[in-house]
């Protein structure tokens, strides 16, 4: 099989869906790795170790397109690559097709068959490509969070940890799974006070177990949401429905509820996000301010962080790519449940449930088209 890596093109996302090690390994399985001119060098990855590891530089993104049974890639297709889909191809990348109708539509009439890092499961029942991205996100969140804290990005001037005399900020946090896990690790050890909300008694237990009384955990109601935002300094959004839009949680008029200068940090933009005022933003312009909070919505967080990001995200996606391109997509999604999982579009079908009900598509399970 001809597997092909372009360079992403989205704005200010600097991964790359293949490392050199990962196109050798595609190389030993067999298979011809077609890489684009530059494709590596947002993750410092040059072309000359692509080439070193087997693979052929290619000069153009159209011809990589147009020469590949599969693309690898790290985020969604945008407008101009559309042209690029056809029946026959395979795309394995993240898709997020929930929040993306422009693209779910551009998937199926072109009949392209898609993988979605983001909904493959595994035997845990996780999904394992999601979580490199999620604990980088998470991380991120808090890093991000306190920086337009600072009063020159129209924050409140507020430092987390505070300092001998001054009362320490507050973290508020909703969602207590990957993203909301790896967020409150990084604002507790930054001395901030931190109150995470999730709708899973178990979790939270858990959490209180590992955090014990460094965290509050409180249960995700509309009351416990209302008064816990109406405290925070910070707020991050990290809800999670795989496959789905996230719910809105933060209602606008909630906005006023909140300290003039707060700021949100919503990682679940991807997925529509769970503020109703989030709306998707780049690291080029990363922030804007609704009601007197401050806003950051980037929709490819770990991007800015490209080569830990590419690394920590190829370590889970190279075994599927493998059985993907050994075996071809109806293979591969007919012996494998997991990946059956990851299929978002078949033959011009929609085969995620959550992306249908999304748009009001007909779902028609993967493995009846196969």
């Amino acid at each position: 099989m001809k597997v092909g890596v372009v360079k992403e093109i989205k704005n200010n996302e600097f991964r790359v869906g293949m490392t050199p090690d990962d196109a050798r390994a595609y190389i030993e399985h067999g298979h011809k790795v077609l890489i684009e001119k530059g494709a590596g060098e947002g993750s410092s990855f040059s072309d000359e170790e692509y080439k070193n590891a087997g693979a052929t530089i290619i000069a153009s993104a159209k011809e990589v397109w147009d020469s590949s049974d599969m693309i690898v890639k790290v985020k969604e297709p945008i407008e101009s690559e559309y042209q690029y889909l056809r029946k026959g191809l395979l795309l394995y990348t993240y898709l997020h097709l929930a929040a993306d109708k422009p693209l779910t539509e551009a998937l199926l009439k072109a009949g392209t068959d898609s993988i979605a890092y983001e909904t493959i499961t595994d035997n845990a029942g996780g999904l394992p490509c999601l979580v490199p991205m999620s604990e980088i996100a998470g991380r991120m969140s808090i890093q991000e969070g306190a920086k337009y804290l600072e009063k020159t990005y129209g924050g409140r001037g507020v430092m987390l940890a505070g300092v001998p005399g001054v009362p320490k900020a507050n973290v508020v946090i909703l969602g207590g799974g990957n993203v909301g896990t790896n967020a409150c690790k990084i604002a507790v050890g930054m001395g901030a006070n931190v109150t995470i909300l999730d709708i899973s008694a178990k979790r939270l237990a858990y959490l209180d177990d590992i955090f014990g009384s460094r965290i509050q955990t409180l249960y995700s109601s509309r009351a416990n949401i209302l008064s816990s935002i109406a405290q925070a300094d910070l707020l991050v959004g990290a809800v999670l429905l795989p496959g789905k839009k996230a719910p809105k949680l933060v209602k606008k008029e909630d906005l006023k509820v909140m300290k003039p200068g707060a700021v949100i940090v919503d990682v679940a933009v991807d997925q529509g996000g769970c503020i109703e005022t989030t709306r998707p933003t780049t690291h080029a312009e990363p922030c804007f301010i609704i009601d007197g909070i401050v806003h950051y919505c980037v929709a490819n967080m770990p991007g800015a962080l490209s080569r830990t990001s590419t690394i920590a995200l190829t370590n889970t996606t190279l075994m599927n790519g493998l059985k993907l391109a050994d075996k071809g997509f109806d293979v591969a999604v007919k012996e494998d449940k997991h990946l059956a999982n990851g299929a978002n579009t078949c033959k011009g079908k929609c085969t995620y449930q959550g992306v249908a009900e999304a748009f009001g598509l007909e779902y028609v399970p993967v493995e009846t088209l196969v």
